[in-house]
């Protein structure tokens, strides 16, 4: 069993970064590690994932070259920076823990085996 506690959300203006960190216990240094985000009324869709430390990673399109994933798998921490943050990154963003895939196309929500609880994203313009 895996429990996941995200941190770091609130609200900022276009062009701000933030830093969202989750905390993981129990064993994931076998599992790929990742954030998606979920707007009120569509499915929820993944931002990056990240195999092991220091190792593969995948993003979505909307987000390349202004977020980076990153993991501590001694302190069993996922983290995204967020930079150049733009009103369409509104969301909660969730932390996950799920099975390794080393195609981005099989990161879909229901393939993941534990969920954070969440933290909201507001950017304002």
């Amino acid at each position: 069993q895996v429990q996941l506690v995200e941190s770091g959300g609130g609200l900022v203006q276009a062009g701000d970064s933030l830093r969202l960190s989750c905390a993981a216990s129990g064993r994931t240094s076998n599992d790929a590690m990742s954030w998606f985000r979920q707007v009120p009324g569509t499915e929820r869709e993944l931002v990056a994932a990240i195999l092991r430390s220091g190792g593969i990673t995948f993003y979505a399109n909307s987000v390349k070259g202004r977020f980076t994933v990153s993991r501590d798998d001694v302190k069993n921490m996922i983290y995204l920076q967020m930079n150049n943050l733009k009103p369409a990154d509104t969301a909660v963003y969730y932390c996950a823990v799920g099975p390794r895939y080393y195609n981005a196309d099989y990161y879909k929500a229901e393939r993941i085996n534990y969920w954070g609880q969440g933290t909201q994203v507001t950017v304002s313009s």
